[in-house]
């Protein structure tokens, strides 16, 4: 897979890039990461990204031609995907809280492509031409206002990333994660199995794996019916 973000503030994802399994997933080259500055796309001295809306109100608003132009530079001659058609191998992916929910379902199909390209907005948002004419995906990640794209963009590339063959240590534990199969995980304990008093439940020590397998099922729904109730009902 290739993942190219256009950003504002590149050296957000330094640290994000550089550490744990982005580092892991790059290294086993299941993965190419690109951050690219959208300011290196602009031709004034001010390197200006911005300005007010037209109609007026507050704050400012991403101007259209940098992002225009590292799209051009990222495609060149090759066809860009279409805006608002969510298929193919190449999605543009535009965080925002007005799109779609991120689900675990999402992330999977994301993770089925060879080419993801993020826009981070900031300020008020985007040009509106940018999301008709450039973007396939528009992602929310819940219902709240984040300062701008990047935190977003890095949430959906880890839960994405994650997915790609050999990132992960062992490849079976997908399958048992909270979301996989519509519950929410059951809770884990390790050593020791005596902790200030504080006991591990005797089936996990018992080496009945049916029982243990009954323990941890039952303890999902429980945890699902008190966090997460709709989950239960795509069972």
């Amino acid at each position: 897979m290739k993942v190219d973000i256009l950003t504002l503030f590149p050296g957000m994802f330094d640290s994000f890039l550089g550490h744990s399994m982005m580092k892991r997933a790059a290294e086993k080259k299941a993965v190419t990461f690109a951050v690219h500055d959208l300011r290196f796309f602009t031709h004034d001295r001010h390197k200006t990204c911005d300005d007010k809306p037209f109609g007026g109100g507050p704050g400012m608003l991403m101007k259209p031609e940098p992002v225009f132009e590292a799209m051009d530079a990222l495609f060149g001659r090759r066809k860009r995907p279409a805006a608002g058609k969510a298929t193919g191998k190449t999605r543009v992916i535009y965080l925002t809280p007005q799109g779609e929910r991120f689900t675990q379902k999402k992330a999977k199909e994301f993770s089925a492509c060879k080419h993801l390209v993020f826009i981070c907005g900031h300020y008020e948002g985007i040009d509106q031409r940018v999301v008709d004419a450039l973007v396939t995906d528009e992602i929310s990640i819940g219902d709240y206002v984040l300062t701008g794209g990047e935190v977003p963009v890095m949430a959906v590339i880890d839960a994405t990333v994650r997915l790609l063959k050999g990132v992960l240590g062992c490849e079976a534990s997908k399958e048992f994660e909270s979301f996989s199969r519509n519950l929410l995980e059951y809770p884990q304990y390790t050593r020791p199995s005596d902790y200030r008093g504080l006991k591990v439940p005797p089936v996990l020590l018992s080496g009945n794996h049916s029982a243990i397998e009954a323990w941890r099922l039952e303890q999902a729904r429980k945890r699902t019916a008190k966090w997460r109730p709709d989950l239960l009902k795509k069972r």
